[in-house]
């Protein structure tokens, strides 16, 4: 018999705008496609709903499928909470792995102030793991860039690079 320990990254951040505007930039293509790795999300936002993280240009360029991220939405109840599943089919040996599931817990903790909780169980799927926690050379900063960068996005108004 083997057994699988639980690995769940726990990242959270205080963001100056309402939980609203995070939800959006969460969930709109044409704000997700402005932050992190500059790539467009789709959701159908309902549980049993589709969810697709499209390839940027750069990525596609690179010989990442338009599709490069999958899954499945399981529950939704906006502007607080959006539970999913995230399977990267990037490259073959993230799309060996199984889906992992990932989770945003929205909190206004003030007028005008969010703090965001991402929870990301990658639980049997160490490579994705290693991505998402910026420890891939040459891959990005994982969700502590993505967080930054949508954290900057919509406090300033423009993006950390770019």
């Amino acid at each position: 018999m083997t057994s699988t320990t639980r690995t769940v990254q726990v990242y959270r951040i205080y963001i100056q705008a309402t939980s609203e505007a995070v939800w959006t930039a969460i969930t709109a293509p044409e704000w997700s496609e402005r932050y992190g790795y500059r790539s467009p999300a789709h959701y159908e936002l309902r549980p049993g709903g589709r969810y697709r993280g499209l390839a940027s240009p750069e990525m596609t360029a690179a010989g990442v499928p338009e599709v490069a991220v999958e899954g499945e939405v399981v529950e939704v109840d906006p502007p607080r909470r959006l539970v999913q599943t995230w399977h990267p089919v990037w490259g073959p040996e993230a799309a060996a792995e199984p889906a992992t599931r990932l989770t945003y817990e929205i909190d206004e903790t003030s007028p005008g102030v969010t703090r965001l909780t991402v929870l990301h169980d990658v639980t049997d799927a160490p490579s994705v793991e290693a991505m998402v926690a910026g420890e891939v050379p040459n891959a990005g900063g994982g969700w502590s860039e993505v967080l930054s960068d949508l954290k900057t996005l919509l406090e300033t108004g423009k993006p950390l690079a770019g």
